[in-house]
């Protein structure tokens, strides 16, 4: 296990303070200047599960209220909401400065039999011959000021191979379908509820920027101003995250400063394991200089 599996880890055990009330370091994460979306999410559910015996998340509904101060702890309170006999609800609040910085509602289902089915997995190409995105990144770090060298390229937990990658800095307008296959390789045989939040951590990676391919732009063009507004997810079976998983996003509507993204995770094997969708705002940067 390398020192990045180890953080995410640590990230995701919360420390107990009262009851219901448990803390979560903002350090850490894929971002240094904020707190990264998916990982305010997978503490909150962590701090849920905390309060929740012998069944599994099944859907969470999250608002992302304010940016996440990394240099600080986060504060997760959680609400009983309900424990009935199928479902448990919880209410998650995440503060930081005495603010909400995110809000998320939870469900956790007993394991039921019934009807299913499910839509087949897209026929892509596999992960093996692709190339990670440490590779990617170092091969275009010196177009990137020496000063975010260090961070650009600091290794990351989650494994990520891009199906068809785009350039960082100048790409053209493109499909609003991308595809990439990810895992965590240390997360083998870490308990399922561990597995969910590393799900729910790694469902915030590259979903936001789906909406801004058909427009070619991209993080790195220096032209786009964008933030998470909410987060919300479906778990449709228990996630066995140390193997490849492909997500498969798309973006059908973008509009009135705003994108919506969708994403679906699917095992190796083709199950369905979870939907995820997600609005974020998009807007055109400011000139350095104008704006507010």
């Amino acid at each position: 296990m390398t020192d990045a599996h180890q953080t995410l880890l640590d990230l995701l055990a919360v420390e107990r303070l009262e009851v219901d009330l448990f803390r979560g370091t903002g350090q850490g994460g894929e971002t240094s200047t904020r707190i990264f979306g998916g990982q305010v999410i997978g503490q909150a559910l962590a701090a849920a599960y905390r309060t929740v015996e012998d069944r599994l998340c099944h859907s969470l509904h999250a608002y992302f209220i304010r940016p996440g101060d990394p240099e600080v702890p986060v504060v997760y309170q959680v609400d009983r909401a309900r424990d009935g006999g199928s479902f448990t609800t919880r209410r998650v609040v995440a503060i930081q400065h005495g603010r909400q910085i995110l809000n998320m509602s939870a469900s956790f289902h007993v394991q039921e039999s019934g009807w299913a089915h499910q839509h087949p997995m897209p026929e892509v190409e596999g992960p093996d011959g692709l190339a990670d995105r440490g590779t990617l990144r170092a091969a275009v770090v010196e177009h990137i000021p020496e000063k975010y060298h260090e961070e650009f390229l600091r290794p990351r937990p989650i494994d990520i191979r891009e199906v068809a990658p785009r350039d960082f800095f100048t790409p053209p307008p493109a499909d609003d379908v991308s595809h990439l296959w990810f895992r965590m390789a240390a997360a083998q045989g870490i308990a399922p509820e561990l597995q969910h939040c590393l799900l729910a951590y790694a469902s915030d990676l590259n979903l936001l920027g789906t909406a801004l391919r058909p427009h070619g732009q991209t993080w790195f063009t220096g032209k786009v101003m964008a933030a998470s507004l909410d987060h919300a997810m479906w778990f449709h079976a228990p996630a066995a995250f140390s193997d490849w998983h492909l997500y498969t996003m798309d973006s059908p509507w973008a509009g009135n400063g705003r994108g919506f993204n969708r994403g679906k995770i699917y095992d190796r094997d083709g199950r369905l394991i979870a939907s995820v969708a997600q609005e974020g705002l998009m807007r055109p940067a400011e000139p350095r200089g104008q704006g507010a």
